[in-house]
Order: structure tokens, then sequence, then C-alpha cells
């Protein structure tokens, strides 16, 4: 038997919004969307960025109202960065208890431990006077098995302060069960580890270095991924699992989005994806500049990372999307709360 021409019509469930809606093949929440958050030790007001607009670094308090306004709108977790008035070569102030980072931790902690997840990024480039994720040797190079000895000392730190996930963004090999073994031993045992399975030395992490004042001198091409490679994020994720992550990063989003779909194909832990500065950036300028719509463009960005399978988002829009969602949301009940009223009279 042969179909009768023009009976197969995709379009037909396309006609409308609400049929639209109802097919969708993946949804974006609130809770799926986690806001990265800078904090400042120097500051007395937030001080926006030039390279992000809308993105500020935060004083203290500052950084509270913020997040208390992100989980208002139901963001499911807060990401911190923190940037220390000193720097040195081994980033001290990264484990120090008094330090900008673990300060704020414990200062979100106390406010908002019950409501949000609070997590903490796990790398020395904030604190470094040289701008590299690890200490160096005596040539210069970044020393992987020093750098864990600096690790475990930040995730103990950090896991005191109050963070539930600390997200290893350092690429060290060896650094998740490194971590874990500290963690484990000194009673942490359901502190979260997140394995930055798949980050890659990207050219869209620019506006980045401005966020969090970097004093970077060369490049992180020893220890970040090849964006040439993509089946050696798998033999990472391999690794990842193997040293006990709970769950895994791919970063960048965008430009990486088979990684990402091949990452959640294979892996049995949650998977999310950070949308970087340097996404929000471009989406940001050419809005202003009028060549995109931008609502339409950050909702079409953040549905592609759901289609490819990840589970959580990372992105500076995560507040504003939140919000956004909430209103649709109360708009649709509203309105199907009208419906369901008008059937009921009629009855």
């Amino acid at each position: 038997m042969s179909l009768v021409p023009g009976s197969v019509r995709p379009r037909r469930l396309r006609t409308t919004p609400a049929l639209r809606r109802l097919v969708s093949e993946v949804r974006l929440h609130p809770a799926d969307l986690v806001l990265p958050m800078f904090v400042k030790e120097e500051l007395s007001e937030p001080a926006p960025l030039g390279g992000m607009p809308g993105v500020v670094q935060h004083t203290v308090d500052s950084l509270l109202d913020a997040a208390r306004e992100a989980v208002a709108a139901g963001v499911g977790g807060l990401m911190l960065f923190g940037i220390p008035e000193h720097k040195d070569p081994i980033g001290s102030q990264a484990d120090a208890p008094e330090g900008i980072l673990n300060r704020a931790l414990a200062l979100l902690h106390e406010h908002l431990g019950e409501d949000t997840v609070i997590m903490s990024d796990l790398c020395l480039d904030e604190f470094t006077s040289h701008g590299h994720c690890g200490v160096l040797d005596d040539s210069g190079a970044v020393d992987n098995d020093a750098t864990l000895d600096r690790y475990a000392s930040m995730a103990l730190a950090q896991a005191r302060a109050g963070a539930e996930v600390l997200g290893l963004s350092g690429m060290m090999d060896g650094q998740v069960a490194y971590c874990r073994e500290a963690l484990d031993a000194a009673g942490f045992t359901d502190t979260v580890i997140m394995g930055y399975t798949a980050k890659y030395a990207s050219a869209f992490y620019g506006p980045f270095r401005e966020a969090v004042d970097s004093e970077l001198q060369g490049d992180r091409k020893t220890y970040q991924q090849d964006p040439a490679n993509g089946r050696e994020a798998m033999r990472e994720l391999g690794l990842d699992l193997a040293e006990g992550a709970d769950v895994v990063m791919v970063k960048p989003g965008l430009p990486y989005l088979d990684v990402l779909a091949e990452v959640a194909r294979e892996s049995i832990v949650p998977v999310w994806t950070y949308q970087v500065s340097g996404e929000y950036s471009m989406i940001e300028f050419a809005a202003a500049a009028g060549a995109i719509d931008r609502e339409k463009a950050i909702e079409e960005s953040l549905i592609s990372f759901k289609r490819a399978g990840t589970d959580a988002i990372l992105t500076y829009w995560a507040t504003e999307v939140a919000q956004r969602l909430q209103t649709e949301a109360a708009g649709t009940t509203a309105s199907g709360a009208a419906v369901g009223a008008a059937t009921g009279a009629r009855r």
C-alpha cells in the first residue's frame, strides 16, 4: 500500500502554539539553570564588566542580594568564583578560611543553604599571580601533582565553608580521585564532586578573564583539551567516572554540542554544560547591534543544550530566564483556569 501524496505532513504538529508546546521534545525549567557569580574582595560597590553586559563583580553584600533574587526565581544553584585582593604564585588565598571565596560561601550557606545548591569553583587561576590553574615548577610549567595537593586543600576549605558541590575545573590528571580521597578522609562524604570532564582550551573564555582579573601569562593548552579532539573527551569521561565524579561537565557549550551529546549518551551520572562568557557576550553584543532578537536567541541557545542531552546549564542569564519561565508558567496556568471555569459554567 502506498501513501496518498501529501498525507504525511509533519507541519500538522506545528500549527498552533498550544500544539507545539504539547509535542515539544525538551523543555526548560528554572531548576535546570545554575547562576555563576563573581565576588571581589576589594570592592565597595558592584563593578560592571565591560565585556559582559549585565554581569558584575559583586561585593559580599550585593552577592547575597543577587543570590536571593536568583533563588526566588527558582534557579537550581549558584556557582561562586572569588577574586582576592592578594595573589601569589601558589594561590594561598584559595584555601584560606578567611579568603574571599570561602567567606562568601559561608555567607550563602548560612542564608540560603536550605533553599538552593551552593557550588564553588575549585581552581587556582583566580588566585595565582601567574593566572594558571596550578602551581608552576622551576621551568615555568604547571606541576600536575603539586597542584593536586593544593586542590585537596581547597576542597576541604570549601566543604568546611558550606559548598555542597565542588566544580573541579582545573583539568589536572587525577584531580577527582585526589579530592574525593581527601574529602572522605575528613568526613565530607556527602560533598558532591563535579568533574570538568571536557574543558577545552577555548577562545570563548575571553570575557571571563576580565571577570576574575586574570593575570594569565601564556595559555592553558598543556592541560585543557584541544578543540580538535572529540574522542579524547570520552577518555576523560571514563577516568572521571572511575575516580568517583558525581556530575560531569562539558565546557564551553555551543561550539561543543557534539561532545556534549556524546558525553550525555555515555554518562551514568548527571551531565552539565557551561554557557561560557564568550557565548553570552556574542548574543548580548549582537542583540545590542540589532542583528538578532535577544530573548529568542537566548532561549534557542539554552534549548540546544537540553536537546543535546544536558541535565543542567550554567548560564549568566539564569535569573532572567528563570523569572521569564515563571511568568510564562503563571500565564499559562491563569489561562487554563479561566478556560476551566468557563467550561464548568456551561455544564
